[in-house]
């Protein structure tokens, strides 16, 4: 298991910390209801208006260092700007590949990369939210992934399809891991694979194609497909052969900043449960009086509270440099896991009127239960802990 280092003590905030930052960001979500959410559902459309107001407020840009046009703040600073916009009734989604997508650029990326895009991503001039990992035929099997990148002079020549890249239709770069040495030519199964920074807006309709999905939530999600994309060399991150380990690295931010989603998630369907319990009346009393009604949302409640906590102890962590894949993947685990509970009460608590579109409890219900299996599913988090913290055999 985790064990702290020697030193000084851990600090985790316990308050409601960057209070001005909470603030700002629900200043811009009651600009954008739930009215504004339910008609961009309906249209399967991007919420380019929201994104443009975080934007120009520089809540996007907050992992960029300030030497970029960033704010340079903590991991744990921009999570609570997703959460926000979570418990304010809104999507962070649409926006936060760019945070999570930040760490490999930052740690990994050349200065001369880093001269060249942040600047304009901080500016948003430049929109980073495109990750291509995902394939059709390799799933969570990383290791397996078939998009190839060959090396051809000055320029690598991609080959393959990705599958569940989001938001790729509004993005001007796409953060791209494909394979540049063939697995049975590796000594590890991990090695060969790189990293690639791609313009979309040179690669599209030169080599990439990309296909709207249909799915059960608004995520502007996409298939993309590779036939002979020639992209130059300089757009490798780090070195060649090494980018599932960069990826890696980033991984334990990209599961705390969701984790935040999800809390925010939680935290608007119990207070929207709250409202709805404390002024419908049945009987000639609210039907918040009924432990039917009240117990389930206390206990989404209290398991959003642990919740919360894990991930301000993961936060911390992160910041203080210490290893906290455990905390991070708990984080995941249990900030889903209470969003969905919370989901489900409130579901419960508003009967036949949580179907209702106007209550937005609906939408909110299909948009948490993802949590429970992007960006890593339960059971492989279940996996890891049984692995790699209580130390059990391998189960795959």
């Amino acid at each position: 298991m985790t064990t702290p280092e020697a030193g000084a003590a851990l600090g985790i905030p316990l308050d409601e910390d960057f209070p001005e930052i909470r603030e700002g960001v629900r200043r811009i979500c009651a600009d954008y209801p739930g009215a504004y959410w339910r008609q961009l559902d309906e249209e399967s459309a991007y919420p380019s208006a929201f994104v443009k107001a975080m934007t120009d407020a520089g809540f996007l840009s907050s992992l960029i260092p300030e030497e970029y046009g960033g704010a340079g703040l903590p991991l744990r600073a921009a999570g609570v700007i997703l959460e926000e916009v979570h418990a304010s009734g809104g999507n962070a989604a649409a926006a936060h590949a760019q945070m999570y997508t930040m760490g490999t650029v930052l740690r990994h990326g050349s200065p001369e990369q880093k001269r060249q895009y942040l600047p304009e991503i901080a500016a948003g001039r430049l929109r980073l939210q495109a990750f291509g990992v995902t394939e059709p035929t390799t799933g969570t099997d990383t290791t397996k992934l078939k998009t190839r990148a060959v090396r051809d002079g000055d320029d690598y020549v991609v080959n393959g399809q990705k599958i569940w890249t989001s938001r790729a239709l509004y993005s001007d770069l796409m953060m791209l891991l494909a394979r540049t040495t063939p697995v049975d030519q590796v000594k590890r199964k991990t090695d060969g694979l790189s990293v690639f920074l791609v313009d979309m807006r040179r690669a599209v309709g030169n080599g990439m194609t990309i296909r709207p999905i249909k799915a059960m939530i608004n995520h502007n999600t996409t298939e993309v497909f590779f036939d002979n994309l020639r992209i130059p060399a300089s757009s490798l991150i780090g070195e060649e052969g090494k980018g599932f380990r960069y990826i890696l690295d980033g991984m334990n931010a990209e599961r705390i900043l969701v984790s935040h989603e999800s809390i925010g998630d939680a935290k608007w369907f119990t207070r929207t449960s709250v409202k709805y319990a404390s002024d419908r009346r049945v009987f000639d009393r609210p039907i918040g009086q009924n432990q039917g009604i009240q117990f389930p949302i206390a206990k989404a409640y209290a398991q959003t509270q642990a919740a919360e906590l894990m991930l301000r102890k993961a936060a911390a962590m992160f910041e203080a440099g210490r290893p906290c894949g455990e905390e991070a993947n708990l984080s995941k685990l249990l900030s889903a896991e209470a969003a969905w509970e919370a989901g489900e009460a409130c579901m419960q608590t508003h009967g036949g009127f949580a179907y209702a579109r106007e209550y937005d409890i609906e939408r909110k219900w299909r948009e948490a239960r993802v949590m429970r299996t992007a960006p890593i599913s339960t059971n492989l988090i279940l996996a890891y802990v049984a692995e790699h913290v209580l130390g059990l055999p391998r189960s795959y």
